[in-house]
Order: C-alpha cells, then sequence, then structure tokens
C-alpha cells in the first residue's frame, strides 16, 4: 500500500508541486498502478513460449549486394558537387 508520506516524497524527488487536495487520489492511483503490475507480475507462464506466439518468422529479404548506379550519372544533374559527393547549401545561418 502506498502512503501519503510516499507520495509527498516522489513529488520531490521529481519537483513536481502536489496540491493538498490531490495526494489522497495520487494515493489511490499509484496503489491500483502497483495492484496492477502485481497481478502481471504473478501471471502464470509456466510452460508459455512466447518467441514465436503468431507463428511468425523473420519476413525480411536477405541483405544482397547489387550494381549501383554511376557515381557520374547520378552526379550530372546536380547543382554542385565535390569529390564524388552533393554539395548542400547550408541554411542555418
Amino acid at each position: 500500500m502506498v502512503t501519503k508520506e510516499e507520495i509527498m516524497k516522489i513529488a520531490i524527488l521529481s519537483k513536481l508541486f502536489v496540491a493538498d487536495d490531490e495526494i489522497d487520489g495520487l494515493t489511490e492511483d499509484m496503489g491500483k498502478i502497483i495492484a496492477f503490475a502485481d497481478t502481471i507480475n504473478n501471471a502464470a507462464d509456466e510452460g508459455t513460449d512466447f518467441d514465436h506466439i503468431n507463428h511468425l518468422s523473420n519476413v525480411l529479404r536477405e541483405d544482397v549486394v547489387v550494381p549501383s548506379l554511376d557515381r557520374e550519372k547520378i552526379l550530372a544533374n546536380a547543382k554542385d558537387s565535390d569529390e564524388g559527393c552533393f554539395l548542400v547549401k547550408n541554411i542555418m545561418k
């Protein structure tokens, strides 16, 4: 069970202002959150394999090296280039 003092300590550590009329609600909400986390922690998981729960496998293709376009053809339409790279105008001045 969460106490009002613990809620105030958490608020101080997180540098949050908590009004006196909000403490009771926050204490109740935090208790519900912790109870839910305890329920999840106590859930039976014996014999359950979650690795392939939907019987899916890796759907990505293998990496294959393929020929690329010629660099000179790519840079032929560039406004500015230098040493095989696009030159881009710096707009952050």
